[in-house]
C-alpha cells in the first residue's frame, strides 16, 4: 500500500474530535508509532513511559496535538489489540532513506475483525486429535461389537416355486430354477476372473473393503442420490449371503456391511468368498453361477466348462440383472470385462479383446412349463400374487408351494366343451372363446378356457376380454326388483315401455324382437328377455339405476366401467350395455346359487414357505341380495331353460337356471348359468383382421398380424391389418348355451344332485303397466301365453334384439339397436366399440396376445 502524507487523514481510521477520550486515544497516549528514525525506543519500555507520562481517565486533558497524528492513530478501545511479537524495522540500511511509517497498529494485544471468531492453532489441533481419537474408539468399539451372522438369508439359499392344481398334489408348473450350488474347484477360471476384473479387481489384495469406494458409497447415500453398490466382492458376499445385512438404503446398513466384510476377510480365504459369491450372485435368470450357466447356454452347460466369453458374460450381468440377453448395453459391458481381463491378465487374455465375440444365449429359458393351457393359469396365479404384494421376481426364488383353484379334470373339460361346440359349429379362427367356472359358495374359479396355447396367443379370452353382456345382465335388474320390495307376480310393460320416453333413450326408443302383448309378469319377461319391462323395471326402482349400480358393483363388477356406462348409455343400463368379463359374470351370478352372498373369485387356496403358511385364502364373503331374493330369482331363470329363450338346454333332471344374451347384430353371444354348486359363464365374439384397403386376412395364432411377409413398410405402429368385430351368425341360446350345457354335464359328473330352495314369494305385485282399455273381445281362459297355440312369433327367436324379423329391420349402424333392446353406435366413441365374450363391439381391440388398446381407459 502507498504511504500517505503526514498532512492527510487516514480514511480507515479518522475519528471526530469530540468523540469520548475512551474511543479516541491520543498520539502521545500511544506511541508506538511516533518514535523517531534514528532513535527507535524498546518496544515495552516506550509504551509503559507513555502510559505513565499520559495516563487515560475521565477528566485527563491532553495537550493540542496536529490534526494529521491525530486522525492517523485515532482507533477505539475496543478495537486495541497487544502484539508481542518482534517489531519489523524500519530502516532499510544504515545510510539509506528512512522508510514511511506503516498503518496504524491497535494497542491492547487483541484481533479485530473476523479474526477474533477464528480459534487460535493450537485449539483447533487439540480438538481435532481429541474428535479423532473419539471418533477412532467408537468405531472400534462398534467394530467388536459387530458379529458376523451364522445363518445366510432366504435369498441366498432361493429355491424355485411350484403352483400346484387344487389337490395341492399335481403340480401345475414350476417357477425359477432350481439352484446349484458348487465348490470354487468346479468354477471355470475364466468365470472366477471375469467377476473380480469388472467387480473388484484389488480382491486378492485388499482387506475387504475399498477406502475410495466405501467413501464414494457413503458421499451418494448422505446427499441422497442414487446409493452406491457395494464395492468389493467381500461386501457384496456379505450383503448378498448373510442374513441380518438388508438391502435398505441407509448409513447404518452400509457402516454394518463394511464392518462384517473386514471380519470376513480375516476369517475366511479369498477361495471361500469367491465361492460364496458366485454360488449366490443374481445373474438375471438364476442365482449362483451353475444355474445361470444353464440357464443361459443349455443344459449342458456348466460352471466349470464355462469359455472365456461365456464367463465374461455371466460377470457382466452382475451390474444390472434384469438386463435382457442381447441387450446394447450389456453388450458394452461385455467389452468393458474383456478388456479388464486383458488388463489385469495379460499372460492370459492378452489377445482376447481382439478374439472375443458376445456369446449366443438361448432365446427362452429351458422352461416348457408355460407352453398349452399352463401358460394362462400360471399367468393369473402370479397376478393375484402380486396383487397381494409377491413380486414375481420373489416367487421365482422363494421356494413357495401355490396350491391355486384350478381343477385339472374341469380345466380339460373347459377346453373340450368350447373346442367341441366351435368344431361343431364350424367357426374358423375369427372366433374367439371364453368359459369360467366358479365355486359358488367360496368364489374359487375352478376352470376357464382363454386359449390353446399361452407361448403363442397369451390373451386370456374370460379376465381379459370385456363386452357388453347384453341380455345375460337383466337378473341383476330382476334382484334389485325383489330386493325392493317387489314380487314376481308384478305384471310389467310388455310392447312399450313406461314411462314411452325414457331419459336418455336411443333414438326410436327400446323395442323388443317379437310381440308379447301390453303387459307380462316379471317371469315370463326374464323368460323371454323382454327389453321394455327390464328398463322400465329399472325405472320404477325407488333410486332408478343407482340401485343397480349398487347391486353390481357389491357383485364384483368393476365400478368405473358401471359409472361410465350410465353416463353414456343411461337406462340401456338395465339391459346390458355394461362391459363385463366372463369370469365377472361367472361371479356375479354366484350371488343367486349361494343365497344371496358374493365373494370374490381368487385362483389361490394357499401359499406356504418351508411348510410354514405364508398366504391364505382370500374368500370372505359378503351379503348382496336377500336369500329368499335369491331363491325368487332362480325361479324365473330356471324358466329361461324350461320354456324361455334356452328352452331344452338344461342339465336334465338337475335343477340349473340361467339367462341368455345376445348383442346387436349377433356381434356378442352369452349364456351363463349356475347350479347350488357352480356358476358359469360362456360367450364368444368374432373378429375379422382387415388391411386399410379392406381385405380379409386369416388370423396367425387368433392374433391379426401387423407384419408383412417380404415387406418392411409394416410394424406395431403401422400394423398391415387391424381387427374388425363382425356378426357371428348365432345368438346366445346358440353355441353359448350348448358349450355352457356340455361343460356342466362334464363338470358335474361325480357331484351330487343338489335342489334350488323353494320359492319365497318375496314382496308384492307392482304392476307398472298403462290401464287397459276395455274392448268387447273376450279374454282366452287359462292360457297363459297371450298368442296361444296360433301365436305367429312362435318360430321367432325370442332372445334376438331389434332386426330379427322382417317386419322390423335392422337400424343401420348411424341408428343402431341392440339385440333385446340393447342399440348402441358402432363408432369408437361408443361402447359397441371395446369388447369382451359375448358383449361390447370392439373395432379396435386385437384379438389374442396382440389385442389393441381398449377405447375405455380402465380395459387397457
Amino acid at each position: 500500500m502507498a504511504a500517505q502524507p503526514y498532512d492527510e487523514p487516514s480514511p480507515r481510521r479518522s475519528q471526530s474530535y469530540d468523540e469520548p477520550p475512551g474511543r479516541a486515544r491520543s498520539y502521545d497516549e500511544a506511541p508506538r508509532r511516533a518514535q523517531s528514525y534514528d532513535e527507535p525506543a524498546p518496544r515495552r519500555a516506550q509504551s509503559r513511559q507513555a502510559r505513565a507520562e499520559h495516563p487515560t481517565g475521565a477528566g485527563d486533558q491532553p495537550g493540542p496535538r496536529s490534526r494529521a497524528r491525530q486522525d492517523t492513530r485515532g482507533v477505539s478501545h475496543e478495537e486495541t489489540i497487544v502484539s508481542d511479537g518482534p517489531r519489523r524495522s524500519r530502516r532499510r540500511g544504515s545510510d539509506g532513506p528512512p522508510e514511511p511509517p506503516g498503518p496504524p497498529t491497535k494497542q491492547g494485544g487483541g484481533r479485530g475483525g473476523w479474526r477474533r471468531f477464528v480459534p487460535n492453532w493450537k485449539i483447533v489441533v487439540v480438538g481435532v486429535v481429541v474428535l479423532s481419537a473419539g471418533l477412532f474408539g467408537m468405531i472400534m468399539v462398534a467394530y467388536a461389537n459387530t458379529a458376523i451372522p451364522t445363518e445366510a438369508q432366504a435369498e441366498a439359499l432361493a429355491q424355485q416355486s411350484t403352483i400346484y392344481y387344487r389337490d395341492g398334489k399335481t403340480k401345475i408348473a414350476d417357477l425359477g430354477f432350481k439352484r446349484e450350488s458348487v465348490p470354487i474347484t468346479a468354477m471355470a477360471q475364466v468365470v472366477k476372473d471375469a467377476a473380480v476384473a469388472i467387480e473388484n479387481d484389488t480382491f486378492y489384495e485388499d482387506s475387504g473393503i475399498s477406502i475410495p469406494g466405501m467413501f464414494r458409497s457413503v458421499w451418494m447415500t448422505v446427499s441422497g442420490e442414487q446409493l452406491q453398490g457395494a464395492s468389493t466382492i467381500t461386501q457384496q458376499m456379505a450383503r448378498n449371503y448373510y442374513d441380518g445385512l438388508s438391502q435398505e438404503v441407509s448409513i447404518k446398513r452400509k457402516v454394518m456391511e463394511i464392518f462384517v466384510a473386514v471380519k470376513l476377510d480375516d476369517e475366511l480365504t479369498k477361495d471361500q468368498i469367491l465361492q460364496n459369491y458366485l454360488n449366490t450372485v443374481n445373474f438375471g435368470r438364476a442365482y449362483g453361477v451353475q444355474t445361470a450357466a444353464k440357464a443361459y447356454f443349455g443344459s449342458k452347460a456348466t460352471a466349470a466348462n464355462l469359455t472365456p466369453e461365456q464367463g465374461a458374460y455371466l460377470a457382466a450381468r452382475i451390474q444390472r440383472p434384469n438386463w435382457e440377453p442381447d441387450d446394447p448395453a450389456l453388450q458394452s459391458r461385455f467389452k468393458t470385462v474383456i478388456d479388464y481381463m486383458a488388463k489385469q491378465w495379460p499372460d492370459k487374455y492378452g489377445n482376447l479383446p481382439q478374439t472375443a465375440k458376445f456369446p449366443k444365449t438361448l432365446k427362452n429359458p429351458p422352461n416348457t412349463d408355460l407352453s398349452g393351457i399352463k401358460g394362462y393359469m400360471v399367468e393369473q396365479v402370479l397376478q393375484e400374487l402380486e396383487q397381494r404384494n409377491l413380486s414375481r421376481d420373489e416367487v421365482k426364488s422363494g421356494g413357495y408351494k401355490i396350491t391355486s383353484t384350478f381343477d385339472k379334470k374341469l380345466m380339460k373339460d373347459a377346453q373340450t366343451a368350447v373346442k367341441s361346440t366351435m368344431k361343431e359349429f364350424g367357426m374358423s379362427t375369427e372366433f374367439h372363446g371364453g368359459l369360467a367356472a366358479v365355486d359358488a359358495q367360496h368364489g374359487r374359479v375352478l376352470a376357464f378356457y382363454g386359449g390353446d396355447d399361452y407361448l403363442t396367443d397369451p390373451w386370456n379370452e374370460p379376465f381379459q376380454s370385456t363386452k357388453q353382456a347384453a341380455s345375460a345382465f337383466k337378473p341383476y335388474v330382476l334382484a334389485a326388483w325383489l330386493q325392493a320390495g317387489y314380487s314376481l307376480k308384478s305384471f310389467v310393460p310388455g310392447n312399450q315401455t313406461v314411462p314411452k320416453e325414457l331419459p336418455g333413450q336411443q333414438p326410436g326408443g327400446i323395442k323388443n324382437s317379437h310381440n308379447v302383448g301390453a303387459a307380462v309378469d316379471v317371469v315370463k319377461a326374464t323368460a323371454e328377455s323382454v327389453n321394455t319391462a327390464f328398463v322400465s323395471m329399472a325405472f320404477a326402482l325407488p333410486n332408478q339405476l343407482e340401485d343397480v349400480q349398487k347391486l353390481v358393483e357389491d357383485a364384483g363388477f368393476n365400478p368405473k366401467r358401471m359409472k361410465d356406462d350410465i353416463d353414456e348409455h343411461h337406462y340401456q343400463f338395465a339391459i346390458g350395455s355394461a362391459l363385463v368379463t366372463p369370469v365377472e359374470q361367472a361371479a356375479g351370478y354366484a350371488i343367486f346359487a349361494n343365497g344371496g352372498k358374493y365373494t370374490r373369485y381368487h385362483v389361490i387356496r394357499e401359499v406356504k414357505q418351508n411348510n410354514k403358511l405364508v398366504y391364505g385364502e382370500q374368500a370372505t364373503s359378503k351379503s348382496v341380495i336377500n336369500a329368499d331374493v335369491a331363491a325368487d330369482s332362480t325361479i324365473a331363470m330356471q324358466e329361461v331353460l324350461k320354456s324361455g329363450t334356452a328352452a331344452g338346454k338344461g342339465l336334465g333332471n338337475r335343477p340349473a337356471a340361467g339367462k341368455t344374451g345376445t348383442n346387436n347384430d349377433e356381434k356378442e353371444a352369452w349364456f351363463v348359468g349356475y347350479t347350488p354348486q357352480i356358476s358359469t359363464a360362456v360367450g364368444f365374439y368374432r373378429e375379422q383382421c382387415r388391411t386399410k384397403s379392406g381385405k380379409v386376412v386369416p388370423p396367425e395364432h387368433s392374433n391379426c398380424p401387423y407384419l408383412r411377409k417380404g415387406s418392411d413398410k409394416y410394424g406395431p405402429d403401422n400394423p398391415y391389418t387391424e381387427p374388425k368385430e363382425v356378426s357371428l351368425g348365432f345368438e346366445g341360446a346358440g353355441p353359448p348355451t350348448i358349450a355352457w350345457q356340455r361343460f356342466m354335464q362334464l363338470a358335474h359328473e361325480k357331484l351330487p344332485v343338489e335342489q334350488f330352495p323353494d320359492r319365497a314369494e318375496v314382496g308384492v305385485a307392482e304392476n307398472i303397466v298403462p290401464s287397459p282399455t276395455p274392448t268387447p273381445s273376450p279374454t282366452p281362459e287359462a292360457d297363459d301365453d297371450p298368442f296361444g297355440p296360433d301365436d305367429p312369433f312362435a318360430d321367432e327367436n325370442q332372445d334376438c334384439l331389434i332386426g330379427c324379423d322382417e317386419s322390423n329391420p335392422t337400424v343401420p349402424d348411424e341408428q343402431p339397436t341392440i339385440d333385446e333392446g340393447n342399440g348402441f353406435p358402432e363408432t369408437q366413441d361408443d361402447v359397441g366399440d371395446v369388447g369382451v365374450a359375448g358383449g361390447g363391439s370392439p373395432d379396435n381391440q386385437g384379438s389374442g396376445g396382440s389385442r389393441q388398446v381398449p377405447v375405455r381407459p380402465e380395459d387397457q
